[in-house]
């Protein structure tokens, strides 16, 4: 059977949105140029997407027209490498918007510069923390409140009533856990994890964060200070 035959009843077994790489395809070294060829050719034949060097998906159609991959799907090589879907990427998963836009962003502990893959922009948001797959949950959380400002089709006091209710399922353990990784959050995210963790019935945790905001520095956030009487003990203005 030729080569190119053998590539297609491969492709064909594959889920459509899924995006491979010509390793997937579980072919022999020796034929690796000309599997890479057969899956160019499919390419131009409109059968596979190319959404980057050496990465393809079969295209799925909907009513609507033609669908793009999952995100998590499209850099999921770069959340093996200890990355994790963060921002306007989780937005959406948190409940804090009904949006989910062509912009994907990565926390990492390093940084990198912006890159592109088909129709999506992928961007990257330096963690401080050690990243691990227990903490990722709770990193999103933090990063979410560190960019509340930019979470599209919503406003300051719906996300922050969003957070308090995330905030209220937590655990005990997890809870402890946010405030001690929210240690290497900027002051402003501290404060704003505290206020919600006050109106979420958990005061006993924000000692340690009340500790480490500047009793003299203001967060000028107007719609939480109008919306949340407790907003003046964490000098939110």
């Amino acid at each position: 059977m030729k080569v190119s035959d053998i590539v297609k009843a491969k492709v064909d077994r594959l889920p459509k949105g899924f995006v491979f790489t010509y390793s997937d395809l579980g072919m022999e070294v020796g034929k690796r140029e000309a599997v890479i060829k057969a899956l160019n050719r499919m390419v131009g034949a409109g059968t596979l997407r190319k959404i980057s060097k050496g990465r393809y998906y079969k295209p799925e159609m909907s009513p609507f027209g033609e669908l793009l991959p999952d995100q998590k799907q499209v850099v999921k090589d770069i959340l093996d490498e200890n990355g994790y879907l963060t921002g306007l990427s989780i937005f959406n998963d948190l409940g804090l918007t009904s949006q989910v836009g062509n912009t994907i962003q990565i926390g990492k502990n390093d940084w990198r510069p912006s890159l592109k893959r088909d129709r999506y922009t992928i961007k990257f948001i330096r963690q401080k923390n050690t990243i691990t797959r227990e903490n990722i949950p709770l990193l999103q959380i933090l990063d979410s409140i560190r960019f509340v400002r930019t979470i599209p089709d919503t406003n300051l006091t719906d996300a922050s009533m969003r957070f308090i209710s995330i905030i209220r399922n937590l655990t005990e353990t997890d809870t402890r856990s946010l405030v001690r990784l929210a240690d290497k959050y900027p002051a402003s995210t501290k404060a704003i994890l505290g206020l919600c963790l006050e109106e979420a019935g958990k005061k006993e945790f924000t000692h340690a964060l009340q500790e480490s905001i500047n009793p003299i520095s203001e967060y000028e956030y107007p719609e939480i200070a109008s919306a949340f009487p407790n907003a003046k003990n964490w000098n939110i203005v």
